[in-house]
């Protein structure tokens, strides 16, 4: 007698096209990681005071001597394992722009030069090595991971481990991906005096 066959349900994760996700209207942001939707949810005023801070500073300095650009949250970027990834700030320098002379509606192939990533209260240790191993899997040559609560920023330039702990009394450096670009922590991470 042969043995039966037990058949399993199997369950199919739906493929989503770039104009699927754009189209949500919920006001939420997702990535998409592994076929599925993940609610980024949100992240608070210190957060999006911060990040606001932080893309100011850098359009201020890399917009003049045109480098590249700079793009918010909003901005996916599809890995080659299909993931659409969204880092809180990404620098896609002028190399990466060649040839083009507007910006897609969609997402972005490919991991931006400068991935930043501004830690939430809502984010994980392995979700954020994830998404460095990622980066760098896609391109990136440098990623800023900044902890708001501790004050610190962790440099990484390559997935394996990070190359420097910044604190305070340290600048942000943007090295040879944005050539001459320094921020003083102390400016990141200062009190309001209102």
């Amino acid at each position: 007698m042969s043995p039966i066959a037990l058949s399993t349900p199997t369950t199919t994760k739906k493929i989503w096209t770039d104009a699927e996700l754009m189209a949500l209207t919920d006001g939420k942001c997702y990535e998409l990681v592994n076929g599925e939707l993940i609610d980024m949810g949100n992240s608070g005023a210190l957060h999006g005071y911060t990040c606001s801070l932080l893309v100011m500073t850098l359009m201020n300095y890399i917009l003049p001597r045109e480098l590249g650009i700079i793009l918010d949250s909003s901005t996916a970027f599809t890995m080659k394992s299909g993931n659409k990834r969204s880092p809180d700030i990404s620098f896609v320098s002028r190399d990466q722009l060649k040839g083009l002379t507007a910006l897609p509606d969609g997402f972005l192939d490919g991991a931006p030069d400068l991935a930043i990533e501004v830690l939430s209260p809502n984010n994980t240790i392995a979700e954020i090595d994830q998404k460095i191993v990622e980066y760098f899997e896609n391109g990136s040559r440098l990623v800023w991971v900044i902890n708001l609560r501790l004050r610190y920023v962790l440099v990484y330039r390559s997935s394996q481990e990070p190359d420097r702990l910044l604190k305070q009394a340290d600048s942000l450096d943007g090295e040879e991906i944005i050539a001459g670009f320094t921020m003083p922590l102390s400016e990141l991470f200062q009190k309001l005096s209102f």
